[in-house]
């Protein structure tokens, strides 16, 4: 002991202190620790530095008081280790570049870096084991250093191993063994850390305290080590955001308001998609491969396993941090396109098996609706899906569309104001209107050309116990639309008729019929009432509109549906109040089906319209008319209606219908004029022509039928070559077939329509394909034109065929159409608001300058 004595403490050299016994650092700890942390801060030697952190941690830290080790220990030896942990990973990644196996010199060097490294995470974690011995409920204040510092340098040892490859330039290999010792040092040392996490109690009744700082930017590091770690270590990599989940929940009273919630969000999100799109990539190499690999399979149920871990960890944190998600609500919308977007059967989707797709699906993809369900009755993520501004790729839009489905099955289990919520239109800023998803439904549909036109078969099921079948895009929005309209709160009737109408007058066929489907069921599931004031409404918007033009069109086969669902008490009503003896009604009967009509009453308005469309033509034929405006002659009603009576009538008057429409066809009449003879030449087949007037009839008949088949429109062409194979199939006349085919196209044509061939052979990927490349050159274009300008066109009539015109009258047309346009929209301009100041002076000016023109005219 005297010798022991001999030597003071303070001045014993480094290697004696590594030996002495527990008592004796105990008793000398006041005296020793001093000196050690003062060389410590002053040496320049790595290796002493590791020494004498070494010492300090396994002989001295055991006696230190552990209320005090922030003061005494971490807050002085901590910086300066993280500092020199930087020196020597900056040192190292400067040295690899001059790595190779013949300069030992710097081999060497390299490796007593990387082994000096690994004992100082080796330190690094002697201190936090001994916080976790030593106290049972840990206050991060009293250890703060310790946290951030370990995190600090576990995430540059990750970062330095995933860029391993890259750094050592190919020569890995020569220092290999000490990095995977050096990553599994780091991945010890937070495996340990984080057990000390979860020992840490923050007192939920401060609201603001460093403890509650500390523990977020604990949270927020953790976060980066995920992003380093993903591609690295799944499990680990699990791990770690399980930690962060829990913790965040744990502490979630005390520090909800300090988290950066979108980082949050964002992170999960990425990995939820990397794991995705690795779980497509290993079903697809399966797929591809006739052997399956025993480890792809594992590989690929691993990874599935962990997009479900993913997902379910952004279910848990939605749900309880919601109301601080508003900033994450677009990166969640991305989410659920992007995964459905690379999901069979999008048209973008990977090429996987079926029975991998159901795995996916059953595993993974089930999750995703339960989050739509809890962003339901959040309002800025109503804002964002249906933003009037939203744009989507073409590969997000049949996503975007079955997210509306979605949102659609579940609103009716949600109460009125969420209901609301959804299906009213609102201006969110200036700048901003969220549409209504019904208006969000038709749009979305509209997008998904491509889709349609293949079409895409969804799995559905039609009835509680029977098994899934496909349905097309079509059939799966149209079921749900009508089953979403027959659960509607009555309150959202209006915008229900707005969405339905807009939609009807859509210049899209396929969004328009969708729409006229829907308002059928409407017509079939409400009551009659309903029906026949639907009716009304209709027919007053025929009569209303201001020519020919897409939106008549439409409106006149949704009239025609709906009649058929009327009651004959209210079908005699209509006729009352839209009297075919009444010249302005004409119109609308013309597109009613008197099939629709009980028998008696049939017979009675088929005599009323054909006495009032009679009358007309000989008003038009008594007066002084023009061949060009035979248009103004209601023959698209006539000329049906003459087919309804074809067995009734006179010969003579047949042929002279047929001479008509050999002149009418010559003049290059509207496509609905050509239609309607269509109509009237398809009735001809199984009436009996007598001989005494079959060279009047048919020369002109088979003339008539030439030119029809010879039209390049092809929708004219393809009712041309049904009309033309349902007269060839009925008719006795048969040796005028032959006369009709005035061409060997022609002749080709009708072979190809009859034999169903004439298609080019394609495989499915190959036209998979096509369809894509279609949508992308057919919507692009469309995508880009403003609101304004689809709503000014689609106002405007089609124009009508006009005559042979001076060269330069078509352009005096259209200057002067442009002329009015604006000036119309000045009007509603003037509509809306005050007029500002300047306006009346420049109307002045601009009348001066009509004037001018005038002088010119005349």
């Amino acid at each position: 002991m005297s010798q022991e004595r001999a030597v003071p403490a303070s001045a014993v050299p480094l290697e004696e202190l590594s030996s002495w016994p527990e008592e004796l650092c105990r008793r000398e700890l006041p005296s020793v620790l001093p000196r050690l942390l003062s060389m410590y801060q002053h040496s320049d030697s790595w290796l002493e530095h590791i020494q004498i952190l070494k010492i300090i941690v396994e002989m001295f830290l055991p006696h230190m008081n552990h209320l005090t080790l922030e003061q005494t220990f971490f807050s002085q030896v901590l910086p300066k280790t993280v500092r020199l942990y930087d020196d020597m990973m900056y040192e190292l990644t400067s040295q690899a570049r001059g790595l190779s196996s013949q300069n030992l010199e710097i081999q060497t060097t390299i490796r007593n870096i990387l082994q000096t490294m690994v004992q100082l995470l080796g330190a690094l974690t002697g201190c936090v084991q001994h916080v976790c011995a030593t106290q049972e409920s840990i206050i991060l204040e009293n250890i703060h250093s310790l946290p951030s510092s370990v995190l600090h340098v576990i995430k540059s040892t990750f970062v330095h191993c995933k860029n391993s490859e890259s750094v050592y330039s190919g020569r890995l290999h020569l220092v290999s063994d000490l990095l995977q010792a050096l990553f599994k040092e780091a991945y010890s040392l937070q495996k340990q850390l984080m057990e000390l996490l979860d020992m840490v109690c923050i007192d939920p009744l401060i609201d603001e305290n460093d403890d509650i700082l500390n523990m977020v930017v604990v949270i927020h590091s953790l976060l980066d080590i995920c992003s380093v770690i993903s591609s690295m270590d799944h499990a680990f990599h699990a791990n770690t955001w399980k930690f962060i989940i829990k913790q965040s929940l744990k502490h979630q009273s005390v520090i909800k308001s300090q988290l950066k919630h979108k980082d949050i969000i964002t992170s999960l999100c990425e990995d939820i998609l990397f794991s995705f799109r690795s779980c497509l990539q290993l079903a697809e190499q399966m797929t591809q491969s006739d052997a399956q690999d025993n480890t792809d399979c594992k590989l690929f149920q691993k990874t599935l396993k962990l997009c479900r871990f993913f997902a379910n960890s952004l279910l848990h944190y939605t749900k309880e941090f919601l109301p601080f998600l508003s900033d994450s609500c677009c990166t969640l919308h991305q989410l659920y396109l992007q995964v459905h977007s690379k999901f069979p059967p999008s048209l973008y989707a990977a090429g996987i098996s079926k029975a991998q797709q159901e795995e996916i699906a059953g595993a993974f993809l089930v999750t995703l609706d339960p989050l739509v369900s809890q962003l339901l009755k959040f309002q800025p993520f109503v804002e964002v899906v249906l933003d009037s501004e939203l744009e989507l790729p073409c590969e997000l839009q049949f996503p975007q569309c079955l997210l509306l489905v979605v949102i659609m099955d579940e609103l009716p289990s949600q109460p009125e104001d969420v209901q609301t919520l959804w299906c009213t239109e609102t201006q969110v800023s200036e700048a901003t209107t969220r549409v209504s998803l019904l208006k969000a439904i038709f749009s979305s549909f509209e997008q998904c050309s491509g889709e349609l036109s293949l079409p895409v078969h969804l799995q559905e099921v039609k009835s509680k116990g029977q098994t899934e079948v496909a349905v097309t895009l079509y059939q799966h929005v149209c079921v749900h639309l009508c089953t979403f309209i027959a659960s509607l709160h009555p309150s959202l009737f209006p915008e229900l008729d707005t969405a339905l109408l807009n939609a009807v007058l859509s210049a899209n066929m396929i969004t328009s019929l969708l729409a006229m489907d829907a308002w059928c069921f409407l017509a079939r599931y409400g009551t009659a009432e309903l029906c026949a004031h639907h009716v009304a409404i209709v027919a007053h918007l025929i009569k209303s509109c201001p020519g020919e033009c897409h939106q008549l069109t439409s409106l006149s086969v949704l009239l025609r549906r709906l009649f058929f669902f009327m009651t004959p008490p209210q079908q005699v009503e209509f006729i009352q109040k839209f009297s075919p003896k009444e010249a302005e009604n004409l119109l609308l009967w013309q597109y009613i089906s008197f099939q629709a009509l009980p028998a008696e009453l049939r017979k009675q308005t088929a005599l009323e319209v054909s006495r009032s469309g009679t009358a007309q033509c000989r008003k038009w034929l008594s007066s002084s008319r023009t061949l060009g405006e035979l248009e103004s002659l209601t023959l698209c009603l006539l000329l049906p209606l003459l087919g309804f009576f074809i067995q009734t009538l006179d010969p003579q008057l047949i042929s002279q219908v047929i001479t008509l429409q050999t002149s009418l066809l010559k003049s290059e009449p509207p496509d609905h004029v050509r239609l309607a003879v269509l109509d009237f030449l398809s009735s001809l087949g199984k009436l009996f022509i007598p001989q005494a007037i079959q060279d009047k009839i048919l020369p002109h008949l088979s003339s008539v039928f030439a030119l029809l088949l010879a039209d390049r429109n092809w929708l004219l062409e393809q009712h041309s070559l049904e009309a033309f194979t349902q007269f060839a199939e009925g008719t006795n006349h048969e040796e005028i077939v032959p006369q009709c085919l005035s061409s060997e196209e022609t002749k080709k044509k009708v072979v190809s329509f009859l034999e169903k061939t004439g298609f080019v052979e394609e495989t499915a990927a190959a036209r998979v394909e096509r369809v894509k490349q279609e949508k992308g050159t057919f919507w692009e274009p469309f995508a880009k034109v403003t609101v304004e300008e689809a709503k000014k066109s689609a106002l405007q009539p089609s124009a009508k065929r006009a005559r042979h015109e001076l060269p330069l009258e078509e352009e005096y047309r259209s200057a002067l159409q442009a002329a009015t346009a604006a000036l119309e929209a000045i009007e509603l301009l003037l509509q809306k608001s005050p007029p500002p100041d300047w306006l009346l002076t420049k109307m002045e000016t601009l009348q001066e300058r009509i004037d001018k023109l005038k002088h010119h005219v005349f």
